[in-house]
């Protein structure tokens, strides 16, 4: 477990609304999240090298699957050195929040924030802080990759709000007709979202130049969130010249339950981290 799981943010959460706290966890399956925390995993001291990953489980803004893409990966994480740091996001709903299409990526950024700012004391490089997101969590991931020049949160400090780096896993990008996830993109926007939300939050419609080196990984056969989603958003970093990779697997469905195994999937990822030198050689 995490040697510590602290709030994410030490007086008001932005745009709440006071309601009551209705938090269940049945299963690692976390739902109605309204007080956000960051759950930290420290490597080993003789192992840790200074990069840093916060973790943005998925489950289609409804939901969080604080098990399989979030304590699993943790863990995996802190094998080879690296600190990783479980968001906890606030999950939008009416009832808790002012603005909802907000609140997650408010979330992100206090996450990049806190972790930047408290980069001594954890031991880690401040220059070497990735996100990493699953399904709906690789769009909020993705969302503070293309959105952190936009600020949501109090940052007296101006501190750096952009990642490092991004791993997206099975993400949803897009929040269009043609390719987007409607479960997530109606969670996230609600039920009649305007043509400018829409565009917003479809991250292969913002990548600039300035965007974050990304992995990409997907399978052609999911049914859930299209392949496509992937596919756009590489196609759109490889036209502005940001550096990307991406593995597509034929077989995998909606999650990667069984096929490609977690070392395949998860060992490219390291090396393409290891090529990238946010992580030293492989001895």
């Amino acid at each position: 477990m995490a040697q510590t799981e602290i709030p994410l943010y030490s007086s008001q959460i932005p745009s709440s609304v006071h309601a009551p706290d209705q938090e269940t966890n049945k299963d690692d399956i976390i739902r109605n999240v309204s007080k956000p925390t960051l759950a930290v995993y420290l490597p080993e001291p003789e192992k840790a090298n200074g990069t840093s990953v916060i973790v943005c489980p998925g489950g289609g803004y409804g939901v969080l699957v604080m098990d399989y893409e979030g304590y699993r990966i943790a863990k995996e994480l802190n094998k080879s050195g690296i600190a990783a740091f479980i968001l906890k996001y606030r999950l939008p709903d009416a009832r808790i929040m002012k603005d909802q299409s907000i609140g997650p990526l408010q979330d992100a950024q206090q996450a990049i924030k806190t972790v930047r700012e408290r980069a001594g004391e954890w031991k880690i490089n401040p220059d070497k802080i990735g996100i990493m997101g699953f399904s709906a969590g690789g769009h909020l991931a993705s969302t503070a990759g293309t959105h952190y020049d936009s600020t949501f949160i109090e940052n007296p400090r101006k501190t750096s709000l952009r990642p490092d780096f991004m791993i997206l896993v099975y993400p949803v990008i897009s929040l269009s007709d043609k390719i987007g996830h409607k479960g997530s993109g109606t969670n996230l926007l609600g039920k009649t979202p305007s043509a400018e939300n829409i565009k917003y939050f479809s991250n292969e419609l913002q990548v600039s130049k300035k965007t974050p080196p990304t992995f990409l990984t997907h399978a052609g056969d999911d049914t859930v969130v299209p392949v496509s989603n992937s596919i756009k958003f590489y196609e759109a970093l490889n036209t502005h010249g940001v550096p990307a990779d991406m593995h597509i697997y034929s077989k995998g469905e909606h999650g990667y339950l069984k096929t490609p195994a977690f070392q395949e999937w998860f060992g490219r990822c390291l090396q393409w981290m290891q090529s990238n030198r946010w992580l030293p050689d492989s001895k």
